[in-house]
């Protein structure tokens, strides 16, 4: 990604002034040419005012009734060529807009390279720490690559080979479990979900260790889901719930770029990063709706539907996060169809049973612009993973309906019974272009995360 907030330019930069609904615009010129070209300050409304020159001299930019600054994601794409400089903003606002900037200047181009015709950059606002905002840019930028990749070039192995170079920058330790090997370490539910698409792209479960030797610090665990495509198993999905399922493994790349962020920032904490990477696909050796798995928990499940695989490889790899007695647990999936019936593409929920890390994540949520909403695991709603004959089943009973709850539910059986865990059921995706928000993959709850924990562990 190239650097699209910059330190600083030798030449000119030209002004962006941001302009509140209804206030006046002193600027003699500038006033004249808004008023000819009817510009009302709406919120991202934008107008380039021209120089005599023949270029730009200024950028008006509405700020509409109440300012948001995330709007700014919508400017590398809309400004023309060229160096500009925030003006009119207060220092949070202006350091919130700077890094909005830099999210909207992401492109996936890998596949449909664009002629290289320059771009806008955006110089720092004064008081901004370039290389952190930087940092958090380039997670975001990373998540979102790995969610844009096709599944052909995005699969176990590929995440497994971003984990070592993440691991090998920060001096971090990382054992890989492949294959048939995951049954000799017991992680028999990852090795069920995944191999039917073995060998060539065969499941493997992912494990970072960073400061583990320094016993003094609290331990953050962080799991991800790794489905890098979901067919729904012999439980298939129609084609057009197939579609978009390259992103099913957007919770490996978020749990990746945090611990990447928590590194790079040196907090001060111990850190485990977990991902379960599969493939959820059809062939002779596919697990089946009826089958009876066994857990690293030492739980049996029964599988009410092989579309329902996200949850059966997180069993394993919370199981494991609790292992190491962590403090605080966190694990992101693109988990359910129901949590975006509840609370569509743009708002994720977040699960947890404790008050002060949901207020914790809340307020760094408004805080840097990354929503959450908190949703309850409801305790009525467990009866409905209830099995005859397992422990539990994967499928909540019809009557309950609140599926993304039961999906918490169910992790919660597994999460680790140390510390606080918090559940993050992620979208990863826009489905729909809008201002600095181009259709494909998006990082979700990622800086918000991010923020409490450097909040807490800083």
């Amino acid at each position: 990604m190239p650097d699209a907030v910059i330190a600083s330019v030798t030449g000119h930069a030209v002004p962006i002034r941001l302009v509140a609904e209804g206030a006046e615009i002193t600027d003699a010129r500038a006033a004249a040419w808004a008023g000819a070209n009817g510009f009302k300050s709406a919120r991202g409304e934008l107008l380039a005012v021209p120089g005599e020159d023949g270029g730009v001299e200024a950028v008006l930019w509405g700020a509409g009734e109440t300012f948001d600054p995330m709007t700014a994601r919508a400017l590398p794409a809309r400004l023309p060529v060229g160096d500009y400089v925030l003006e009119g903003l207060d220092d949070g606002d202006a350091a919130l807009a700077a890094l909005a900037f830099a999210l909207g200047a992401y492109r996936f181009d890998r596949y449909k390279p664009r002629k290289d015709k320059g771009a806008a950059r955006l110089v720092a606002p004064g008081g901004v720490d370039l290389d952190d905002l930087t940092r958090i840019a380039a997670a975001a930028a990373l998540a979102r690559e790995m969610v844009d990749t096709p599944a052909a070039d995005m699969g176990p192995l590929q995440i497994e080979t971003i984990a070592r170079e993440i691991a090998e920058e920060s001096g971090a330790a990382i054992t890989v479990t492949t294959g048939d090997a995951l049954l000799e370490a017991n992680y028999p539910a990852v090795h069920a979900v995944g191999r039917a698409a073995a060998p060539h792209r065969a499941p493997r479960l992912i494990e970072i260790g960073w400061n583990l030797d320094k016993a003094d610090l609290p331990l953050v665990a962080l799991v991800g889901k790794g489905v890098v495509f979901d067919s729904g198993g012999l439980d298939i999905k129609p084609a057009a719930g197939m579609r978009n399922m390259k992103k099913d493994m957007g919770g490996s790349a978020h749990a990746l770029a945090l611990g990447r962020l928590v590194m790079q920032a040196g907090l001060k904490v111990r850190l485990v990063v977990l991902v379960a990477a599969v493939e959820n696909a059809i062939s002779a050796d596919a697990f089946r709706p009826g089958d009876i798995l066994s857990t690293r928990a030492g739980l049996t499940v029964e599988v009410g539907n092989t579309d329902a695989e996200g949850r059966l490889i997180l069993a394993d790899a919370l199981t494991r996060a609790g292992e190491h007695d962590p403090d605080l647990t966190l694990d992101f999936a693109t988990l359910t169809g129901a949590a975006r019936i509840a609370l569509g593409p743009e708002l994720p929920p977040v699960y947890t049973d404790d008050d002060a890390l949901a207020a914790d994540l809340l307020d760094a949520a408004r805080r840097v612009r990354d929503p959450l909403w908190r949703m309850p695991l409801w305790p009525g709603y467990r009866d409905s993973l209830n099995s005859e004959i397992a422990d539990l089943r994967n499928d909540s009973a019809p009557w309950a309906q609140a599926g993304s709850i039961t999906a918490g539910l169910f992790l919660q059986r597994f999460a680790p019974k140390t510390g606080v865990w918090a559940h993050l059921d992620i979208f990863a995706w826009n489905p729909r272009a809008r201002p600095g928000h181009p259709e494909g993959g998006e990082a979700q709850s990622l800086r918000a995360c991010f923020h409490m924990l450097r909040t807490r562990y800083g």
